[in-house]
């Protein structure tokens, strides 16, 4: 700074304003007032000019707020935005990073903890953060941004360039230059921001480091990464934590861990949710963990996450509005999926758009972090606080007119139809013996690959169509899938469901092979007594209202559970009865299955001549019909009963060409049973040790396939232990 002066201005007074033009064109300044303390003389002679040295101006290069009390875990996503922050990084790209993710998420205090163990390493001099307030009503533009960021660096308001022209930009790079220079390096934090171009101009120049915060992603800004929700163990420690900075004596969580983990399953793992029910908690001390998950499940977690100054619920609406009306419409009636998750395909159904409109709007959606992408390209999924949501939202669209609550119906019913439609056109594939299949799918693979897609939107929606006719399509058409895939309690339930949709609408036809087929599935889980009673509750409405065919079918089922509760006079009486309708009403195919369930019973009285006859029947019948599926079984059943009476070589035989039908049919479950019995036979053989082994790992290969994982770990204790006690054999069934 300049010496004190007192030099005196000479010439006239000027005007009011402290300038006036003269007929030269000059200038005539008046500096009355001025105060020229801090300045100093420049130049020489008659023609002195006074620079004014103003006192230094703040500047606020340190604003990274502290750490939150209750901020845990995010090591994964602290490690990778250090490894763009450090300033050893060889690649040559900028400092620059983006996290994104949904509301609440946690996002800015994650780069307020990246920002303070870069600051602790010595990385940065300072640090510049703006809020962008991209999802307020009035969201800060980027001149504003500039300005703000400018007077942070010291620049005084009035040497702010005006906006436009990009004259804020280039000031703000040209200041960040030449602090680069005097060898400063400063952190960036763009927090809260909606649009790239919100975020563009506040790019810094040089080795300065950027990391830009947004719901939405925002690509062309840095390194880009999602940040995900809380792992479980994670969100019970930021409970944890935050009742304890409320309360170091609060040990709740420890106290009662069970409610903890469903008070954080409930808050959907999401900081924001966890840090309001933590609050609500402060503020009752004595309320149990128990009763606080009780209400957030009982009332309606958005209702419940909710303290009067935060809500979730306002996040959420925060996103939402800042959709187009067409995403809006999408997320709206994506709530009325009922299952998990949904295919591009099934959304496009419900939009009644086309599937390349619909995926272009599901991209929107995800790229604001309303769906999140599934685990297979083309699927698309709700978090359960945001199903929640988009089903208030809904439901709010329903209630403001008829024709919105028609369209929301009409809607509903149409992917409901496509659910049961299409897994009906899945089955086709998985009936064995049937000539005609639905076109929608090239072949059983296919078929297969789909319902394993859809399985639980199906059962969800066989749910949710209640006594509806659409649980009874599905509980018809799943039931082999489900069997195949070893799902016993899924098909319990499906089966269960399309019972009660058929008594409900008195359809007493399908409710007698309803009451069949729910027998089938009880005997799969072990419900022997309860499948007993279905089977003959099944066998008097088959009596009564149907015909000797279906008869038929449900004596053969009862036999099969009789058998399974060592009944076995019962059951051969039954057989004998199932064989009698299947010859005098039905024809020799029905025929077929008939004497393998009977050479069956018959093998568990050790009468083995009989049962042996008995199997060589039903596989002539199924060779004359050309069903490999059932030709297969009865040469796995024949090789049973061949064992018992010790005729291995015959046995063995039987038992690989068992094996090998039933692994060109690709039925696992069925292939691993095969393997099973083959291995058994190899052993009671003396065979070669080396082939029980292989067939052994074989029957664990093929449970495995078929998500047996009970009955794989069972064949693998074969191949280097000794066996395990091995279950009955079991031939098809005659479900409808």
């Amino acid at each position: 700074m300049g010496a004190k002066s007192n030099a005196k201005r000479k010439g006239k007074k000027g005007g009011k304003g402290g300038g006036r033009a003269r007929s030269g064109g000059g200038v005539s300044n008046d500096f009355r007032g001025a105060d020229f303390q801090h300045s100093q003389v420049q130049g020489s002679g008659t023609m002195q000019t006074f620079v004014q040295q103003y006192a230094p101006v703040p500047t606020a290069t340190d604003s990274l707020p502290r750490l939150r009390a209750d901020f845990t875990g995010r090591d994964d996503d602290i490690a990778f935005l250090l490894g763009v922050l450090d300033p050893g990084r060889t690649d040559g790209l900028p400092a620059h990073a983006v996290l994104s993710g949904w509301g609440g998420v946690g996002k800015t205090t994650l780069v307020h903890a990246a920002g303070h163990a870069a600051f602790d390493r010595g990385w940065f001099t300072g640090v510049l953060l703006v809020n962008l307030h991209g999802y307020d009503p009035h969201p800060s533009q980027a001149e504003d941004a500039l300005e703000a960021l400018l007077r942070s660096l010291g620049v005084r308001p009035e040497h702010v360039p005006a906006p436009g022209a990009g004259r804020r930009e280039a000031l703000y790079r040209s200041q960040l230059a030449a602090r680069e220079r005097a060898g400063e390096r400063l952190l960036v934090i763009a927090d809260n921001a909606s649009r790239v171009d919100q975020v563009r101009p506040l790019l810094p120049p040089g080795h300065h480091g950027l990391l830009t915060t947004s719901r939405r992603s925002l690509p062309g800004l840095g390194r880009m990464r999602t940040v995900h929700l809380l792992q479980p163990e994670e969100a019970v420690a930021l409970l944890r934590a935050a009742l304890w900075h409320n309360n170091p004596d609060d040990r709740r969580v420890d106290e009662e861990p069970e409610a903890a983990q469903q008070v954080v399953v409930a808050c959907g793992c999401l900081p924001l949710a966890l840090q309001i029910t933590a609050g609500l908690l402060a503020n009752d001390p004595d309320q149990p963990l128990a009763e606080r998950a009780e209400r957030l499940t009982s009332a309606g977690r958005l209702e419940g996450i909710d303290d009067g100054e935060h809500s979730l619920r306002a996040t959420f609406d925060q996103s939402f509005e800042n959709l187009l009306p067409q995403q809006a419409e999408l997320f709206r009636l994506l709530s009325l999926n009922p299952g998990p998750d949904i295919s591009t395909a099934a959304a496009a159904l419900l939009a009644e758009q086309s599937e390349a409109a619909v995926e272009k709007l599901l991209g929107h959606l995800a790229a604001a972090h309303l769906v999140e992408r599934g685990s297979a390209r083309g699927r698309w999924q709700l978090h359960d606080l945001l199903r929640e949501y988009a089903h208030e939202q809904a439901t709010a669209q329903c209630e403001r007119s008829r024709p919105s609550r028609r369209r929301y119906d009409q809607a509903r019913a149409r992917l409901t139809d496509y659910y049961a439609r299409t897994a009906e056109a899945a089955n086709t594939h998985l009936e064995v013996g049937r000539a005609a299949v639905a076109p929608l799918f090239t072949g059983r693979e296919q078929a297969l690959a789909w319902l394993d897609a859809e399985r639980e939107n199906l059962i969800a929606t066989a749910h949710s169509e209640g006594t509806g006719v659409t649980a009874t399509r599905l509980g018809f058409s799943l039931g082999l899938y489900l069997e195949s895939r070893r799902r016993l309690q899924d098909l319990v339930t499906v089966r269960s469901l399309a019972l009660d949709s058929c008594t409900a609408r008195g359809d007493i036809r399908n409710e007698a092979a309803a009451w069949n087929n729910l027998g089938t599935a009880l005997s799969g889980v072990r419900r022997f007594d309860e499948a007993i009673d279905a089977h003959r509750k099944a066998l008097a409405l088959f009596q009564q209202h149907v015909g000797p065919h279906s008869e038929a079918g449900a004596w053969s089922n009862l036999g099969l559970a009789l058998c399974e509760v060592r009944r076995f006079d019962e059951a051969i009486d039954a057989h004998r009865k199932a064989l009698a309708l299947f010859q005098q009403h039905v024809g020799p195919h029905s025929e077929a299955g008939a004497w393998g369930n009977l050479g069956l019973a018959l093998c568990e009285v050790r009468r083995f001549d009989e049962a042996i006859d008995a199997h060589r029947k039903a596989l002539t019948f199924y060779q004359q019909h050309t069903d490999s599926h059932g030709e297969a079984t009865a040469w796995n059943n024949l090789g049973t009963a061949l064992r018992e009476v010790r005729r291995f070589d015959e046995a063995i035989d039987a038992g690989e060409r068992a094996a090998a039908m039933l692994t060109e049919e690709s039925d696992w479950f069925r292939t691993g049973e095969a393997w099973e019995e083959l291995a058994t036979t190899l052993e009671a053989a003396d065979a070669e040790p080396g082939r029980a082994k292989k067939a052994w790992e074989r029957s664990a290969a093929a449970y495995t396939r078929a998500g047996a994982t009970e009955e794989a770990e069972a064949s693998r204790g074969h191949v280097d232990g000794p066996p395990p006690q091995r279950s009955a054999e079991k031939g098809p069934d005659a479900s409808s």
